[in-house]
């Protein structure tokens, strides 16, 4: 069972903490704060869809039910659940 799973009821809005360039992929839950770590440079939207792809598959749902909604271009993001 994905450590995220409980996260993923709709219209659900998940903040996290994105590090690029990272050594490897991974995402922590740290203090109540979800961090993923991306190997990816954050051009042309890579390291936004890594960190999309990493975060489903922790929780277990599609990617294409994640939609950044805000932070396209900061490493604090939001993403929203859709249903």
């Amino acid at each position: 069972m994905p450590s995220l799973a409980h996260l993923a009821t709709d219209n659900a809005e998940i903040a996290v903490r994105v590090t690029p360039k990272a050594s490897r992929n991974l995402v922590k839950q740290e203090n109540g704060q979800i961090r993923v770590y991306v190997t990816t440079v954050p051009e042309g939207g890579k390291a936004n869809a890594m960190v999309q792809k990493l975060l489903a598959k922790e929780m277990g749902v599609a990617k294409s039910r994640l939609t950044l909604i805000r932070g396209q271009t900061a490493r604090d993001k939001v993403f929203r659940v859709t249903p």
